[in-house]
């Protein structure tokens, strides 16, 4: 595969000023790179590798308008070499969202699905249709969620050069989790923050994706679905302000949608003196 530049390991901050005596560090994930931050390379980097060792010249993938995916597959295979094919959920839309006019802009050839069919898009009738229209192509998942994106998110673990007690992540698929889940050593618990209302699912689901991706069940881990602000991208002004207060005081623009219900959720469980004085807690910046 081409050569691209990318910071990572990505860097660990400190905050300066959390309660308790709880140590917490942020795992800058999102300054691997602008177009492919985050989770998204660490999905994408072993799927993108199994396609090259497949001979594929094309990929597709899944996602729904604002899918921040779509955009970092799109990129992807600018940077790589791949034709690009993003089905999209719903009918389209025209003038085309900023997302999906720049993942048009890196190349990529833009389709919908209906919110039907979209729910059976792992179908292999769909998928057929999908082959007899576009030709053959490298079937990546909604959110790169799969074994090869599980392996990928394993590996920030490794990357952390400090002791740490404590690791979090926001959750949307669960694959995030499970791969940092996987990384773990003794002593250390991963717990993930669910960014969706009802997202009990996700354990079954992580539980699924190590069993995948590693042949069982590893790491000590659990699922919050307690501060998903009303369910996924919703948002509250509770959630807006403390956006723009962990901005003034840290520096750092938390992503509503995932980022910022962890930091809101962490810090309510420091506050509520969950974690001993002298846990050093990583929370990982997908962005």
């Amino acid at each position: 595969m081409t050569k691209l530049q990318l910071t990572v390991p990505s860097p660990l901050v400190e905050l300066r000023d959390v309660e308790r005596g709880v140590r917490v560090l942020l795992k800058r994930d999102d300054l691997i790179h602008p177009e492919l931050p985050g989770n998204k390379w660490r999905k994408l980097k072993h799927n993108l590798r199994d396609a090259a060792d497949a001979g594929a010249t094309r990929l597709l993938t899944f996602g729904g308008a604002y899918s921040n995916h779509l955009l970092a597959t799109a990129a992807a295979g600018h940077h790589f070499g791949f034709e690009t094919v993003g089905v999209v959920r719903g009918e389209e839309h025209l003038p085309l969202n900023e997302v999906l006019r720049a993942a048009a802009a890196h190349g990529m050839t833009l389709t919908y699905l209906d919110r039907t069919a979209y729910r059976a898009k792992a179908d292999p009738d769909v998928l057929d249709g999908l082959r007899r229209a576009w030709g053959e192509f490298f079937l990546i998942p909604e959110g790169g969620a799969n074994a090869a994106g599980v392996r990928g998110c394993a590996e920030l673990v490794a990357e952390i050069d400090r002791p740490f007690d404590v690791i979090t992540c926001a959750v949307g698929t669960g694959a995030t989790l499970a791969g940092i889940a996987a990384g773990l050593g003794p002593g250390q618990r991963a717990i993930g923050f669910s960014a969706l209302k009802g997202g009990g699912f996700l354990r079954s689901d992580v539980a699924r994706f190590q069993r995948e991706a590693f042949g069982h069940e590893l790491g000590e881990w659990s699922v919050d679905t307690g501060y998903h602000f009303g369910g996924f991208a919703r948002r509250s002004r509770e959630l807006d302000a403390f956006v723009d207060e962990f901005e003034r005081r840290h520096g750092v623009r938390l992503d509503w949608v995932y980022e910022a219900k962890m930091m809101f959720g962490l810090g309510d469980r420091i506050r509520g003196g969950e974690f001993p004085e002298g846990t050093t807690i990583v929370a990982v910046v997908a962005g």
